[in-house]
């Protein structure tokens, strides 16, 4: 599946779900992290506007992929905390027209 704009512009970006001591804070592995909603499920993405720049190691945890010390809803918060300042950096960046 071809990228959009809105999930290339992750690249080179501070990682805005920044899940401490976890997060490496390398802008050079930051890629978009769709965050959970009701049109997510197997095989099916939320859209690409519903999600947070994520270094790869955020990303790995909040994908389930890496397990830490961390409670889930705590994980998820950070995740939500992210999709917001991503949705404004990409405001900003002129991406998402308000």
């Amino acid at each position: 599946m071809a990228q959009s704009k809105l999930t290339k512009a992750a690249r080179g970006q501070e990682c805005t779900i920044q899940l401490y001591p976890y997060c490496n804070g390398n802008s050079e592995t930051t890629v978009f992290c769709h965050a959970p909603s009701d049109s997510k499920g197997m095989g099916i993405k939320s859209p690409d506007w519903w999600g947070a720049d994520g270094c790869s190691d955020c990303h790995d945890i909040v994908d389930g992929r890496r397990s830490v010390d961390l409670p889930a809803d705590e994980i998820l918060r950070c995740h939500i905390r992210g999709v917001f300042s991503t949705i404004q950096r990409r405001i900003d960046q002129g991406l998402i027209k308000v």
